[in-house]
């Protein structure tokens, strides 16, 4: 009965998931390196790593808002401008999109990979 109810949970759980990727789609579009770094600069570039992992390198340009904050410095973020996220990986900067999606902007883009994929042009410190 046990192993009943443990895979019940995992179906759930992965049911969930893909049903929140499907959705998320609908507003957060995903972009490889190339598109990114073609739209960026005429965007609002945020990071939403933490301040350590900002400080210890990050995409020129970008601003630190981090996923944590996100709701509280919602008033340095436009409504009239694209918006470009992205984290180390890709998950924290989905994340930020919900949210900012449910603060009312549109036109969010997070960078496919991550930070760990960014082969451009980067600042330390």
């Amino acid at each position: 009965m046990g192993w009943i109810i443990l895979i019940a949970m995992v179906l759930a759980y992965l049911a969930y998931v893909l049903i929140s990727r499907r959705l998320q789609r609908r507003y957060l579009t995903t972009l490889s390196e190339v598109d990114f770094r073609a739209g960026y600069r005429k965007a609002q570039l945020i990071d939403v790593r933490e301040p350590d992992e900002f400080k210890g390198g990050h995409i020129l340009g970008a601003r630190n808002i981090p996923l944590s904050q996100l709701k509280m410095r919602k008033t340095e973020i436009r409504h009239d401008m694209p918006i470009y996220l992205y984290d180390a990986n890709g998950i924290r900067s989905a994340r930020g999109a919900t949210v900012l999606k449910k603060m009312g902007y549109k036109n969010l883009y997070q960078l496919q990979g991550g930070f760990k994929k960014w082969n451009g042009r980067i600042k330390k410190g």
